[in-house]
């Protein structure tokens, strides 16, 4: 007898045996994931985002954002340990599963969608994250400005080059890279425990690119251009936590007026100051000082990172284009599936309740969105 099962297949020719390794096999997926669960409790980021609910989310209510969550899924040990080990399903997976529950299959892709929609934060704990995000942006962005406002690099890059590799490392400098190197560090633990977002490999991607790239200046001292291209950085970033803030807030003329300045901003610092240390390091450095093999390894990750900031560029523009198709911004790039595709059906919604009538579709069977 063949057992089925969605992580493995189990051939044996006793129908108990069968059901007593179906259970163990069960049992132990279910212990795994409440070992998971602990796990990610005792991370900081967890403990710092129970702290930040409770700091921020007076605010966020005060601003009449409810903490409002989906109802819980119905208690099934087999929909469970399938859940535990993938989060994703398809046809297969749900006839496979409505064969071992006794469930029909539209009862298991209910089922599916509930307990997924379980696992995302609510619109009060976004709120407060991305409040957070926000204010270190600011504070990071100002005191970049503060640490190398007297510093002759920052009005002329050429001088990143002039004596290296004998260049001194002030105290200001020194606090600016670390504390930045462990939020980069702290975004990158984090982002396996968050919501998994549509750009969830880009913003991985980034992450690494950028802690090797502060990792390999501050190995190689060349502190110098590292710190500019951190100020760089940073300034887009405010804007876009605001945008999402008043957003969450409901405030939608003031959201997409900081959505506007953002896009400016953006392709002002990413694809215009950012290029220019690129050329910098790619033309002008080898003019004044002799190349070493990490040099080449440092303005690879350069340009990788500007790849990254192109890619981006578009989905930006496309997100500013729809919004003034629709009037209103429908969403953010770094939005869940799930989140753009509620934003856009509400406001499709509020567009058929202006009187226009919306248009009948022919009925479909129920298909299973993956995302």
């Amino acid at each position: 007898m063949k057992l089925g099962f969605p992580s493995s297949e189990i051939d044996i020719k006793n129908p108990e045996k069968a059901t007593r390794a179906r259970k163990s096999v069960i049992h132990f997926q279910l212990l795994f994931k409440k070992s998971r669960e602990k796990l990610v409790t005792k991370l900081p980021s967890s403990n710092s985002r129970r702290k930040s609910e409770y700091q921020i989310s007076p605010i966020g209510r005060a601003l009449g954002i409810k903490s409002t969550r989906p109802k819980k899924a119905s208690q099934n040990t087999v929909l469970d340990a399938a859940y535990a080990i993938s989060t994703r399903i398809d046809h297969k997976k749900i006839e496979a599963l409505s064969k071992q529950t006794d469930l029909t299959p539209r009862q298991v892709e209910r089922w599916w969608r509930i307990r997924r929609a379980q696992d995302k934060p609510s619109t009060l704990v976004k709120f407060c994250e991305n409040s957070w995000r926000c204010l270190y942006y600011t504070y990071s962005f100002i005191f970049g400005l503060i640490v190398l406002w007297d510093k002759p690099w920052f009005w002329d890059i050429k001088s990143c080059w002039y004596g290296y590799p004998h260049q001194s490392i002030s105290n200001d400098i020194w606090w600016y890279y670390m504390i930045s190197m462990a939020f980069y560090w702290s975004l990158t633990a984090s982002q396996f425990f968050d919501v998994k977002r549509k750009d969830f490999w880009q913003m991985f991607v980034h992450h690494i690119v950028t802690l090797l790239l502060m990792s390999l200046s501050w190995i190689c001292n060349l502190h110098r251009v590292g710190s500019l291209v951190l100020v760089v950085h940073d300034c887009a970033d405010i804007f876009l936590e605001a945008a999402k803030l008043t957003k969450y807030a409901k405030y939608q003329k003031l959201c997409d007026t900081i959505f506007a300045f953002f896009t400016v901003i953006w392709i002002i610092t990413r694809l215009g100051f950012y290029p220019r240390i690129i050329y910098s390091s790619s033309v002008e450095a080898p003019r004044i000082l002799p190349m070493f093999p990490a040099y080449y390894i440092f303005n690879s990750l350069l340009i990788a990172l500007l790849a990254l900031h192109i890619v981006w560029t578009y989905l930006i523009l496309q997100i500013a284009y729809n919004a003034i198709q629709q009037g209103e911004m429908a969403g953010d790039i770094r939005s869940s599936d799930s989140e753009i595709s509620d934003s856009s059906e509400s406001s499709k919604n509020s567009k058929n309740g202006n009187g226009n009538s919306p248009k009948r579709s022919p009925k479909k069977k129920p298909a299973v969105k993956e995302k």
